[in-house]
């Protein structure tokens, strides 16, 4: 056993070992306990849930403090606010998606499970890559942090605009090139069913459509969430650890937002401005002479952000009808 003491990118097998061993337990726990079969989930199980992924994030984020030391610590639970935050715009998106092919509730559930476990081994590619860059050019962290600021600012002057799914590039290519039906099949991603000649043939159902939709949208903002994680921290445990335990309670936040996401119509403006802190603060640390920007002043600034952003949305969306913001 003395192997799990080895190195696999910066920390000892074992930890990797106990990281895994964690997260596959709960995806079973996810899928073969607690949600079996298809079956709607309703606000107060999502809140439930979505506290208990948070509490096990957050205890985490303690285990790593207590093996890695405090600065370690405080990294990686920053890099689990904001990857947590960011992924407020994918709740945003799948919302849109889900409504768009008419999923229901009761079979959203399967499409983010499945959803979940190809985002575990995108991020692990996306990591890696980042990580290799960043070990052998330093560099790197400079264009990581600029382009974080270029994409706040983006974010911040941006108009609204109303996305229309049927003009998606990539739903249009799915129903060109392939055969998709067109009422959905219970909770089946395949079916066998006759085409326009009478054959019966392989056919995707709207679910998989939906999977597929949700899996680019990851990867599109994981442009953005994987240099944020890598501006705070370069460690490649705490960057994968602190995304991955994020994500893993994204399902049940998604079942506790989705009806009530018009009250945060201002946090896109927070987190717009939270890219261009993070983005900056490599830049700061190198003007005023500092190996590094404190990690405590990091976690501060970032629920200072967050915490203005959602309780001016909660404000302005208090009245009764809903402001619509410029996102």
């Amino acid at each position: 056993m003395e192997f799990l003491s080895d190195l696999f990118l910066g920390q000892p097998l074992w930890m990797w070992a106990v990281f895994l061993s964690l997260v596959a337990g709960l995806l079973a726990l996810d899928l073969g306990v607690l949600n079996r079969g298809s079956k709607e989930i309703g606000v107060r199980q999502s809140l439930l849930l979505s506290a208990f992924y948070i509490t096990l994030g957050l205890a985490f984020g303690g285990f790593v403090w207590w093996q890695l030391g405090e600065q370690s610590g405080i990294e990686y639970i920053t890099g689990f606010v904001v990857e947590k935050s960011l992924a407020m715009d994918n709740i945003f998106v799948i919302a849109m998606i889900f409504g768009f092919l008419a999923i229901p509730r009761a079979y959203q559930h399967r499409v983010l499970f499945w959803g979940i476990l190809g985002v575990i081994v995108l991020r692990a590619l996306m990591i890696g890559i980042g990580a290799t860059l960043v070990a052998e050019y330093s560099w790197v962290l400079y264009i990581f942090a600029a382009f974080l600021i270029l994409t706040g600012v983006k974010m911040l002057f941006a108009g609204h605009e109303e996305t229309d799914l049927s003009k998606n590039p990539l739903l249009r290519f799915m129903k060109r090139r392939f055969n998709v039906t067109e009422q959905l099949h219970g909770e089946k991603f395949f079916v066998k069913a006759p085409d326009a000649n009478g054959r019966m043939v392989r056919m995707m159902t709207p679910l998989f459509l939906a999977l597929v939709l949700i899996e680019v949208a990851d990867v599109i903002f994981a442009v953005d969430s994987v240099p944020a994680i890598f501006a705070l921290t370069t460690d490649p445990y705490i960057v994968y650890t602190s995304n991955i335990f994020a994500i893993l309670g994204l399902r049940a936040l998604y079942f506790a937002l989705s009806a009530v996401l018009h009250r945060f119509a201002y946090l896109k403006q927070a987190l717009a401005i939270l890219l261009v802190f993070i983005g900056s603060k490599i830049f700061v640390a190198d003007l005023l002479g500092w190996q590094k920007f404190p990690a405590e002043w990091s976690l501060g600034i970032t629920f200072a952000i967050l915490a203005a952003g959602i309780g001016y949305s909660l404000w302005r969306t208090g009245d009764k009808k809903v402001v619509e913001a410029s996102s």
